[in-house]
């Protein structure tokens, strides 16, 4: 995903056009930039041409299911994805969140108030500037340099999302201490997040898959079951 622009670029993806238009309108009355399709293929399509802000996914589409272009999404990027549905029950919510998108909206909706949703997500997205300091490193050969935005593990280049890098660098700065679940959310995602933090589940689960770590005996990443999360590796030597 490109940096954030002036006028963020929302594609909308969904094929019920008495949604999708006026919805598309009143985008453009809040200040953003929105891109319509109603398929499956014309969202992969306009993501990958058009780099979008934020993507709004409908999961009933005509030429494939939502939830299938939301793991492709996710593959590729980490654009922010708002996943659109009839369906509101909690199951098909964490299957959402857990598929990459970032909230879950059900129709009928109120444009008010999902554009503002949408503004708080494109906040919680945006990178988390990182203190000028010099790389941090733990045993068995991990290193992140929060300068490059660089993690490099025994020797291999590590390809983290931005949250996933985040993450890491926090947990990393606080080796050896448990971090809340709800000072991650606020430091990584947003000063003045209130909401589920299963977003955060996922995306330790994530980091931890490409770090090689097993959450019940952990090399990195320690569980500490109704509080947060503890970064247990020892400091590694200086190549």
């Amino acid at each position: 995903m490109s940096a954030v622009r002036k006028t963020p670029r929302i594609l909308v993806v969904e094929d019920e056009q008495s949604i999708a238009r006026p919805f598309a309108e009143a985008l453009r009355r809040a200040g953003f930039e929105p891109l319509l399709t109603g398929t499956a293929h014309g969202a992969l399509r306009l993501a990958e041409s058009t780099s979008p802000d934020l993507v709004m996914l409908d999961l009933a589409l005509p030429d494939g299911d939502g939830r299938d272009v939301c793991r492709d999404l996710r593959r590729r990027s980490d654009v922010p994805i708002v996943m659109l549905t009839a369906r509101g029950t909690e199951t098909d919510k964490i299957v959402g969140l857990e598929l990459g998108a970032d909230d879950y909206v059900v129709k009928p909706f109120s444009a008010a108030e999902v554009i503002s949703r949408i503004r708080a997500v494109l906040r919680r997205s945006a990178p988390v500037e990182a203190a000028p300091r010099g790389p941090l490193r733990a045993a068995g050969g991990l290193e992140l340099d929060p300068a490059a935005r660089t993690v490099v593990l025994a020797g291999h280049d590590l390809d983290l999302s931005r949250k996933e890098f985040d993450l890491l660098a926090e947990l990393m700065r606080h080796r050896g201490e448990v971090v809340t679940r709800e000072d991650l959310m606020s430091r990584v995602w947003d000063t003045n997040w209130f909401g589920s933090t299963k977003t955060l589940d996922v995306h330790i689960g994530w980091l931890r898959r490409k770090l090689g770590d097993d959450a019940a005996e952990p090399t990195y990443i320690e569980t500490v079951r109704g509080v947060g999360f503890r970064f247990v590796a020892p400091e590694g030597e200086e190549p």
